[in-house]
């Protein structure tokens, strides 16, 4: 009970780390697209939205934390391109600017603006310095994060997103709606793939660092205790995760016929929140939004000050902090729209890759860490995620596509786990011959 008692907070500060403007947008949304599937749909939701999650944690915790070390392990140059491409993708070219401008659309301009400031590009400039001044603040000195986020943030979090739940539960806006496009045939496959847009696998593979830095500051130093409590977050912050998704899913797939279909997961629980709660339900909406994009902002933002400065030692990690932000900042005011367009062709093609190379990692032991059982498995998966990028950009080579067309689940776009697997098991096989050999 100690244990527990003393490593909650740890717990809800990963949970609040995870709990960003994405994890609370897309499960509505596909509440009212899986309709009378949604049973099967959010299984599929919550291994990509929670489970495969929980496993990076455990992953990187196993690694001592540090994604680049463990990426290394494939190959150094891979370890340095393909942990830079993950920190700055969930860092200040996507994620962290997608938190601001989530947080001006849906907490600030869809309640409080009229329509004639909303089209100002002033609003959205005041709102996201003011978010990023904050947030700024609040990543400056990591080892407080525990306290100023576990602390103080997360729980009110928590006690908006428990009303919203409970007064879905009490009085349902209506009846469960009816299955829409791909949920309507293959629900499991296009939730799965759904998951994605959180983007937590990317952010469990960094935010390992983050609390371990937070354990060092606590003074918990020891490696095999570190990885204790940080599982021990892990298990809590996918437990509040799959708490609000199915609650958030729930309202979703009660509100068809109240505020009709909409295919942005933003209007949806705008105007369900709107509808449970009256006027309030604007402020409730807000806060629930802000404080969410808040939190995972400064984690983002200290992950990624962390890792660079690490990589760069000479250049401190509060210049990292200040030159991330302002990054962040001019992004963001680009607007949400262009974020998400311009963010979805690298995540598409880096996903995949993430995911395969954290199964491995999981059981490395297993290979000793040979680079032929990582590598093979991940340039396949690479082959074939990457092209779905660069298809998704509008550049498709016909003989390339007539071949992956063939693949198991492609049409599923899923078509990279089939060709992974196998390749897996052809460098495990091959790498126990050439142990075999070598040891005789």
């Amino acid at each position: 009970m100690k244990f527990i008692r003393e490593n909650l907070v740890v717990g809800f500060m990963l949970f609040a780390l995870f709990l960003g403007a994405g994890n609370i947008i897309f499960p509505p949304l596909l509440g009212q697209q899986a309709g009378e599937h949604i049973l099967i749909a959010m299984a599929g939701f919550l291994i990509t939205g929670v489970g495969l999650p929980l496993i990076g944690v455990i992953t990187v915790a196993k690694s001592g934390g540090d994604l680049h070390e463990l990426s290394s392990k494939v190959n150094p140059l891979f370890g340095i391109i393909f942990t830079s491409v993950i920190y700055l993708s969930i860092g200040p070219f996507f994620a962290i600017p997608r938190t601001a401008a989530v947080s001006y659309e849906i907490g600030i301009k869809a309640p409080f603006l009229s329509k004639s400031l909303a089209e100002s590009p002033l609003p959205l400039f005041i709102t996201t310095l003011i978010f990023f001044a904050i947030t700024l603040y609040l990543a400056f000195n990591p080892t407080k994060i525990v306290d100023r986020i576990g602390k103080i943030l997360t729980p009110a979090l928590l006690l908006i997103i428990l009303a919203l739940a409970v007064k879905s539960v009490l009085t349902p806006l209506g009846p469960i709606g009816e299955a829409q496009g791909g949920y309507q045939t293959s629900p499991f496959f296009e939730s799965f793939v759904q998951g994605y847009l959180t983007m937590d696998v990317l952010a469990a593979l960094v935010f390992g660092i983050v609390i371990i830095q937070a354990l060092n500051g606590r003074g918990l130093t020891e490696k095999t205790e570190q990885i204790k409590v940080i599982i021990f977050s892990g298990v809590v912050a996918a437990l509040g995760l799959a708490f609000v998704y199915v609650s958030l899913a729930y309202i979703g797939v009660t509100s068809t016929s109240v505020i009709g279909f909409h295919s942005d997961g933003g209007v949806i629980i705008a105007e369900a929140t709107k509808a449970l709660f009256g006027k309030a339900g604007s402020f409730i909406l807000a806060a629930t939004i802000i404080l969410a994009c808040l939190t995972t902002a400064v984690g983002l933002l200290s992950a990624n000050a962390s890792f660079f400065n690490k990589l760069f030692p000479r250049i401190s990690y509060q210049f990292f902090l200040i030159v991330f932000t302002l990054l962040s900042l001019g992004i963001a005011n680009f607007g949400l729209e262009s974020i998400i367009s311009y963010s979805l062709p690298v995540l598409l093609a880096v996903y995949p890759i993430a995911i395969v190379l954290m199964l491995l990692a999981l059981f490395a032991n297993y290979f000793q860490h040979s680079s032929l059982v990582y590598g093979l498995p991940l340039v396949v998966t690479a082959a074939i995620s990457i092209y779905d990028g660069i298809k998704t950009m509008g550049f498709e080579i016909n003989l390339y596509e007539n071949i992956l067309s063939h693949l198991p689940l492609y049409e599923q776009s899923i078509g990279w786990l089939i060709p992974a697997f196998v390749a897996t098991g052809i460098a495990w096989m091959i790498h126990n011959v050439k142990n075999k050999y070598r040891n005789a």
